[in-house]
């Protein structure tokens, strides 16, 4: 399986920002140009790149279209994106406008049923399930929705089997745990994920720090990591992260 690193840019009024394990309270900027990141990252050689809607994450309505156009335009890139997909036709539109892939990430939890619909239609490769993940005490991994305010009855591998099962090929997984917090990925989680199906193309995503994180992450048996923090804060080289 090959491994694919995935800048990523999340934007939030126009912005390229960051935030804390989710918290849209806990913010930080980092320019006002998604679109010259972008071309930075495809520069250095990336040939993928994870881009989101905050905005819509939060209220619905992906608000993006033009920038998602632009980055497919003059850069190159193959580029994942998502944020408030709500149904059918949002996915559509993001694939007509040049998405490789869209992320579903809540309605993944709260309408499987929806989503198995759409990898039918779509299929397996035209679609990212972005499942965000908090162990609880006993040790079980919980799905928090709704801006990670409630969580669901099931449980990450009971919500993952049935994706596979409706013909998922890949998951983006974040431990909230790490999510902004530059500690490390999760690889156990990731261990664990990849070799009970191996045949999923995981992508990591939350903690990671640096080059050896993203080795670590390659070797627990992931297909990609997605970058953010410390790509955007200078910790970590992209080009030192692409030769992984």
């Amino acid at each position: 399986m090959s491994f694919t690193v995935y800048p990523a840019i999340d934007v939030r009024d126009g912005r390229v920002v960051r935030l804390r394990q989710g918290d849209y309270a806990d913010e930080t900027r980092y320019g006002d140009d998604p679109l010259a990141f972008a071309a930075r990252y495809a520069e250095a050689g990336a040939t993928w790149l994870h881009l989101v809607d905050l905005d819509a994450a939060k209220a619905g309505g992906y608000t993006l279209l033009p920038l998602l156009r632009d980055i497919v335009a003059r850069t190159g890139l193959r580029v994942q994106t998502g944020g408030g997909v709500r149904s059918r036709e949002d996915v559509a539109t993001l694939l007509d406008a040049g998405a490789a892939r869209v992320v579903i990430g809540s309605l993944a939890v709260r309408e499987p049923g929806t989503v198995a619909e759409w990898l039918a239609d779509f299929g397996g490769d035209r679609i990212t399930v972005a499942l965000d993940a908090r162990q609880d005490e006993a040790g079980a991994w919980r799905l928090p929705v709704h801006g990670w305010t409630q969580v669901a009855e099931e449980t990450l591998d009971e919500v993952l089997a049935r994706h596979l099962d409706a013909g998922l090929v890949h998951l983006l997984c974040t431990d909230i745990a790490r999510d902004g917090m530059l500690a490390g990925p999760n690889i156990d989680l990731y261990r664990r994920l990849c070799e009970r199906h191996p045949d999923l193309h995981v992508q990591a995503s939350g903690g990671i720090r640096d080059v050896a994180d993203v080795r670590a992450a390659r070797a627990a048996g992931c297909s990609g990591a997605v970058l953010g923090k410390a790509l955007l804060e200078g910790r970590l080289d992209l080009r030192g992260a692409l030769a992984c």
